[in-house]
């Protein structure tokens, strides 16, 4: 179903921010001190505003560069990641330091595919960022370079900033480059290229693939992989805006609805895409509780171990189970919070005896209601 962007009509919005290396650096060698502070200073504006900003940062190899000298960037993976491991601390050093100018606390949190494909990785991930989100920290994410090996890595920050757009419900995806938006051509060589400013169709066009990826240096490792960015994010929910890195203020213009570069609409709630994630999630646990939780859960309550009765199969923290009545019938699926071990120790507990029971605490809930979907 085809939804209408309302990004720029919500109160309080959860921003994913990604800013790419050419963005950083601002066309030189090294980090661009003064671009850094003029985005921190929009994202901080932002979460002075109420809003939620996560931010998806490249710039650890540039740092890591520009640290040691590198005259350029070498093509083995080993000395990219050992310039990755010099330049990450040093990233985040400087992003501590300017987001503290506005009163901010930052968090560093290291990605790969690994901890997003795996149920119990998902689930650490996400109660992790809504944590700091909920203190008022602004996480900064990157893929994890050092260690990521060919079968972890996401590839590159564009389709992590949309994996994790989809991780944690976010609103709105903002992809900042050195280009204007989507193109009809490659502006660099041909002076009639426009922008295309709106994307609104439920499938992206094969022409704006072609276009985006056709070959051409602007296409390679580049606008393509924003594009594909955008196809996913936008099908968890989010709005996705593909703009110019140095544009005056364009985070913050972005976020108020203003039509700068190229807009994409999502093509389903953040709710739909959760709960299809959640339907369709494998394991052959099952959780059987009282009527009186029951009825709870239909209220929208979490289920808490005090109305849990039996625990069925096998399955561990994070995967997806199914809950059932004692008369027998199914009333949801959703992401358990405890193994199954230790939710067969916690059957009929109150929430206060959980770290008592298990010498440690995941929560209160054994699934909490943002991770259930009725049936």
């Amino acid at each position: 179903m085809m939804m209408k962007d309302q990004s720029h009509l919500a109160e309080h919005l959860r921003i994913v921010v990604k800013l790419g290396t050419s963005t950083l650096t601002d066309g030189t060698s090294g980090l661009s001190l003064s671009r850094m502070v003029d985005l921190v200073r929009q994202m901080s504006r932002l979460n002075g505003e109420g809003h939620e900003v996560l931010l998806v940062s490249s710039g650890a190899i540039a740092t890591g560069r520009e640290v040691l000298k590198f005259p350029q960037l070498p093509k083995e993976i080993p000395a990219k990641q050992m310039l990755a491991a010099v330049g990450q601390p040093r990233l985040m050093d400087q992003y501590g330091h300017l987001f503290g100018i506005y009163g901010l606390t930052v968090a560093q949190v290291l990605l790969t595919r690994e901890d997003l494909r795996s149920r119990r990785g998902y689930l650490n991930a996400r109660n992790t960022l809504l944590a700091l989100l909920g203190q008022g920290v602004v996480p900064i994410i990157n893929e994890n370079d050092t260690v990521a090996t060919e079968e972890i890595r996401v590839g590159d920050n564009d389709n992590l900033s949309a994996l994790v757009s989809n991780l944690i419900d976010a609103d709105l995806l903002i992809l900042l480059t050195d280009q204007e938006g989507l193109m009809t051509t490659d502006p660099r060589t041909d002076p009639d290229a426009e922008i295309i400013s709106l994307v609104d169709t439920p499938e992206i066009d094969p022409v704006l693939w072609e276009m985006a990826g056709g070959g051409s240096a602007i296409g390679v490792g580049g606008m393509v992989t924003k594009l594909q960015a955008a196809d996913l994010a936008r099908r968890s929910g989010a709005s996705v805006v593909i703009a110019k890195g140095d544009t005056r203020d364009v985070i913050i213009r972005v976020v108020k609805g203003e039509n700068l570069g190229t807009r994409f609409l999502p093509v389903e709630t953040a709710v739909e895409s959760r709960k299809r994630f959640i339907l369709t999630g494998g394991g052959n646990g099952k959780l059987v509780i009282d009527q009186g939780a029951g009825e709870a859960l239909l209220r929208g309550s979490s289920l808490l171990p005090a109305g849990l009765l039996q625990v069925v199969g096998d399955f561990g923290r994070g995967e997806t189970v199914t809950v059932s009545v004692e008369d027998g019938k199914g009333i949801g699926r959703g992401l358990v919070n405890y193994k199954v071990e230790d939710c067969r120790k916690l059957c009929g507990c109150q929430s206060n005896e959980i770290e008592s029971r298990l010498g440690y605490f995941y929560g209160e809930e054994i699934i909490h209601r943002d991770n259930l979907v009725l049936l």
